[in-house]
């Protein structure tokens, strides 16, 4: 069994270590592994961009080329999102790629040449001092392959092991170190998303504060028209009665207290997902990871119809502007969320 050894570019610890965000994964982000064993030394290099599934390229030497769906499986057991290249190169021990002389086969040359001489009775014409090696080592048979067919079963099986291994230890080092700067990154953008949820928190109040003033101001402006309609048309005052079921009726289609509570919960949603909500501390790691990303993409989708609706139904120019802010900060998550996994 070949006992590989590995060389680290970083010393970090475990990227779950210590994260404020255990569950967030970026899917931008790079690693390199290197292994070396009596079977050679291996390098890998994993890159990866944003994508909505999870894709995978690989790319290997003509010596690894076998092991490739082994490794892509290995690499499926740690990533769910993202286009994924995987580069995995093999060299060999020196000397390990070169043909062998098969001994065997330059003694039964040699000696079938002696025999010919003897027959022809050239005598010591040909002696095996004077063959030329270099001619019979054209000769067929006489080279092989560095892994003749004919090699012992259990031997194939014991090199190929020994491979397999190398090349399993590289992958999973570049694995560790991919991840490390992909959870290092999520959360950098994880409290960036941070920030805008709490701008968008302070404009719910804001917004919730002027929302009783838009009735209010709605109720001014209709009497005064009502007032000048009739005062210029010489009609008689409308009734308070009229005026107050006008403006009742508007409050209704102006009220916003049930979208500002639900954007208020997707706000509190958001955050329990970017920490990894407690509710879910049963389902293993790897299904949370698959879901973290299309549910905040999700929550993004229900936080921009709560605030379009809020901008429609207040039609007031000061949560107007409360609004836009609100959307641009969405927006700035939105663009985080897409590159989350």
């Amino acid at each position: 069994m070949t006992q590989a050894s590995v060389r680290t570019q970083s010393t970090s610890n475990s990227p779950l270590g210590g994260s404020p965000y255990p569950s967030l994964r970026s899917m931008t982000g790079q690693g390199r592994g290197e292994a070396s064993g009596n079977a050679g030394a291996v390098v890998t290099e994993i890159r990866s961009v944003n994508n909505r599934g999870l894709k995978v390229i690989l790319r290997t030497s003509d010596s690894v080329s076998e092991l490739e769906p082994k490794i892509e499986t290995l690499i499926r057991q740690h990533l769910h999102r993202g286009s994924v290249t995987v580069q995995v190169r093999l060299t060999s021990p020196p000397g390990a790629d070169l043909p062998r002389v098969n001994c065997d086969a330059v003694r039964s040359y040699a000696e079938q040449l002696a025999e010919v001489a003897d027959s022809l009775a050239m005598g010591d014409a040909v002696t095996s001092t004077n063959i030329d090696l270099a001619h019979l080592m054209q000769l067929p048979g006489v080279l092989e392959s560095p892994s003749p067919d004919g090699q012992d079963t259990e031997e194939r099986q014991a090199r190929a092991q020994a491979k397999w291994e190398l090349v399993e230890s590289s992958v999973e080092l570049a694995l560790e170190r991919f991840k490390k700067m992909r959870s290092d990154e999520a959360i950098a953008m994880a409290e960036s998303i941070e920030q805008d949820l709490q701008l968008i928190e302070t404009r719910c109040e804001q917004v919730a504060q002027l929302s009783p003033f838009v009735v209010q101001r709605y109720r001014e402006r209709l009497r005064d028209r009502i007032e000048k309609a009739f005062a210029e048309n010489n009609l008689q005052p409308a009734q308070p009665v009229d005026l107050i079921r006008e403006v009742q009726l508007f409050a209704d289609r102006a009220d916003i207290s049930e979208e500002l509570t639900r954007l208020k919960s997707h706000l509190a949603m958001m955050r329990g997902v970017l920490v990894g909500d407690s509710s879910e501390e049963s389902a293993s790691s790897q299904e949370r990871g698959e879901a973290v990303g299309r549910k905040l993409d999700f929550i993004i989708q229900e936080l921009n119809r709560e605030t379009n609706t809020i901008g429609s139904k207040a039609g007031d120019a000061e949560i107007a502007e409360h609004v836009v802010e609100m959307k641009c900060a969405i927006e700035r998550m939105r663009e985080l969320v897409q590159n989350l996994e």
